[in-house]
């Protein structure tokens, strides 16, 4: 038979250790800006985060009209992550509404960024996501915001961090290993907005657009003229839509040139769940199986 004492004694320590482990399945409530960032914060943080996401699948993270519900998440969130580097112009609007709310990391902080004259002034390209090698440094940075607001989870998100960049700098060794397989006189490529610096500096590939780095940019009719005479004396035979804006400018700039249709690419947000690219893995691998597919010449 036990004694009183002892059983006293293990029923305490096995009260310690369930009030520990409840102690240590926190949840955060988490808002991301869009929705490819959405997706590696839930690689990162796992089942300990609540995600609420503004920008959702198919949706232009440059050009967004905030809610009045988006404030509300923002004041309560324990984290808010946006991408940076003048990518959500748009959030500055409801940080005012959201009194009282934490400042937001901005996951692409120590990232290597593009900068180059746009309208006269210099522009920082904010797609820092279309080079794996960036999203592994947003891993980096959600993971230390995650354990500063949740520490007692750090091995947690340590260990999903390093799994997942496990996974990442494998899509990226693919990629290189794709795009190394087409010659390099036909990586040239027809885009509606100016999305893919990141990955054409990365992978090898060169890409022309009508528009800047912002979906909300417009080009006069000289731009668009400058440019068909580039695609011509380039031969850039390839264009591509894309997923989140419109295409009417792209493809009257196709019609001029000759050049012939790839597909719709995923250069900003995801597909919804039954689309081809409802991951930031899955829309990597997608545009570049598209993009190689085009330009071995098996366009659509």
């Amino acid at each position: 038979m036990k004694h009183p004492h002892l059983l006293r004694t293990a029923l305490v320590s096995s009260l310690m250790l369930f009030t520990a482990g409840a102690a240590s399945a926190k949840t955060l409530n988490v808002v991301t800006s869009f929705s490819i960032l959405a997706d590696v914060v839930e690689n990162v943080g796992g089942d300990h985060v609540k995600v609420t996401n503004l920008v959702g699948a198919d949706g232009d993270p440059h050009d967004y009209e905030p809610a009045p519900q988006d404030a509300i998440a923002i004041h309560n969130a324990d984290v808010t992550f946006l991408s940076g580097e003048g990518l959500e112009g748009w959030f500055a609007r409801i940080t005012k509404a959201a009194n009282g709310a934490k400042a937001p990391v901005v996951v692409s902080d120590g990232i290597k960024t593009h900068e180059f004259e746009e309208d006269g002034e210099k522009t920082t390209d904010p797609h820092v996501w279309n080079s794996v090698a960036n999203v592994m440094i947003w891993v980096d940075n959600i993971k230390k915001a995650l354990i500063a607001a949740d520490p007692e989870d750090a091995a947690y998100f340590n260990k999903n961090a390093a799994d997942y960049s496990t996974v990442l700098q494998a899509l990226d060794d693919n990629i290189r290993h794709q795009i190394a397989q087409t010659p390099k006189s036909a990586r040239k490529i027809l885009t509606s907005h100016d999305a893919f610096g990141y990955y054409g500096q990365a992978y090898g590939v060169s890409f022309l657009s009508p528009l800047g780095v912002s979906t909300e940019s417009e080009a006069s009719a000289k731009d668009v003229a400058d440019l068909i005479s580039q695609i011509k004396s380039e031969n850039v035979h390839i264009y591509f839509l894309e997923n989140s804006n419109d295409s009417r400018l792209v493809r009257q700039i196709a019609k001029a040139t000759g050049a012939n249709p790839g597909g719709e690419l995923y250069p900003e947000s995801l597909s919804d769940s039954s689309g081809p690219a409802p991951t930031y893995v899955e829309l990597m691998k997608y545009n570049t199986a598209l993009m190689v597919q085009a330009m071995n010449g098996s366009t659509q």
